[in-house]
């Protein structure tokens, strides 16, 4: 009778052996299915206990992957599309307001500095008092 040690491969005979993706799916579906353990599969053929669970994570139906895929119809992916342009120019016309705004206050900066007027509101200060009296608003007791 024949013996396991005979037919044992060497490191490097193991190293350029490959299995098919049909033999792979056949030990994970086997492995799922609880009809041999991996220590087995790993023992039978000697391949390490990372590869099976390599096959495992690519062709087992309860793999745990990080993977997610996102299904987006044609019309989602115009509406998405159209959002991003009109986000786009939103931004554009954001730009061109700001400029705007720039160029403004640096007139009113230039206009103050030569006319020696102040031009800006002060926001800070108490608002003018336009009846003529200056005694402020106080409740009476």
């Amino acid at each position: 009778m024949a013996k396991r040690d005979q037919f044992s491969l060497t490191l490097a005979e193991r190293h350029r052996r490959t299995f098919s993706d049909t033999f792979k799916r056949d030990k994970v579906r086997e492995t799922e299915l609880g009809l041999v353990k991996i220590s087995e599969v790993t023992r039978h053929y000697c391949v390490s206990n990372t590869s099976i669970y390599r096959w495992l994570r690519k062709f087992g139906v309860h793999k745990e992957t990080s993977e997610r895929i996102i299904v987006e119809t044609m019309s989602d992916t115009r509406a998405l599309r159209e959002l991003k342009e009109r986000i786009a120019e939103l931004e554009r016309l954001v730009g061109q307001k700001q400029i705007e705004v720039d160029f403004y206050q640096k007139m009113i900066d230039l206009a103050q500095e030569h006319y020696g007027i102040e031009i800006k509101k002060n926001y800070s200060s108490q608002p003018c008092d336009t009846s003529g009296s200056n005694e402020k608003n106080t409740p009476s007791a």
